[in-house]
């Protein structure tokens, strides 16, 4: 399967006050590089990272690693906009994309790995979506190839929830996902009480993808952990 991962990196950080959550660093890294990182430490066959807002600045960390970006011109018209640009860009043989929001410091290539062995290869309506122990769902999202025209036709600031919300039948939750699928750092105190953490920027408890088996159960996908 040819799955892409659509890394969403146009917006403004306006609730930053000033500053630019995806140029903070974690670790001597800047949180987009960090995030570009993962997504192509994946099984993704390619990573488009949407640009917009602070342009120049973004691009250049981005300069030397090996992704596609495309630019939306009308970024402060939301989330919803920079999906449909990212999703216009997509090779025709695209079977999935993955939304991957750019401000989630604990993502892991592993779980996104969770998510594209979780798309049975003749599924092109499914949506995969990472749910915690606490029945909490989270982010990124992957979407079969049937719903890239509705993912390009997006508008708005409330990103593909609309997309899910009409596609309910199929949506199916990867369980056992950790707080990194919650977590966003979008405001300065964010960004505080996240490096105040014991160990930040190391994600938690990531999915070992390589160890665990899937198990179907009535529509929804997990992945067991080995016995110790």
């Amino acid at each position: 399967m040819s799955i892409a991962i659509l890394l969403l990196a146009a917006g403004g950080s306006t609730r930053m006050r000033g500053g630019d959550k995806l140029l903070e660093t974690l670790n001597g890294e800047s949180l987009l590089a960090r995030s570009a990182r993962v997504a192509l430490g994946s099984r993704a066959k390619s990573v488009t990272v949407v640009l917009g807002a602070n342009r120049s600045a973004r691009e250049s960390i981005l300069a030397d690693l090996p992704v596609r970006g495309v630019v939306n011109e009308n970024w402060q018209d939301g989330m919803g906009r920079s999906i449909a640009v990212g999703a216009t860009a997509l090779a025709p043989d695209t079977s999935g994309v993955i939304i991957m929001p750019g401000d989630m410091p604990d993502l892991t290539s592993a779980l996104l790995d969770a998510l594209i062995l979780a798309l049975p290869p003749q599924a092109p309506d499914v949506i995969l979506r990472p749910r915690t122990l606490q029945g909490i769902p989270g982010n990124p999202v992957l979407f079969g190839a049937a719903h890239l025209p509705s993912l390009a036709a997006l508008t708005g600031d409330e990103g593909a929830r609309q997309v899910i919300a009409a596609n309910r039948e199929n949506l199916h939750y990867v369980e056992g996902a950790d707080e990194a699928v919650l977590t966003d750092l979008d405001t300065p105190e964010s960004w505080v009480a996240y490096r105040n953490r014991p160990d930040p920027g190391k994600g938690i408890n990531p999915i070992e993808i390589e160890t665990m088996q899937p198990v179907t159960d009535n529509g929804r996908v997990r992945y067991e952990r080995p016995t110790e």
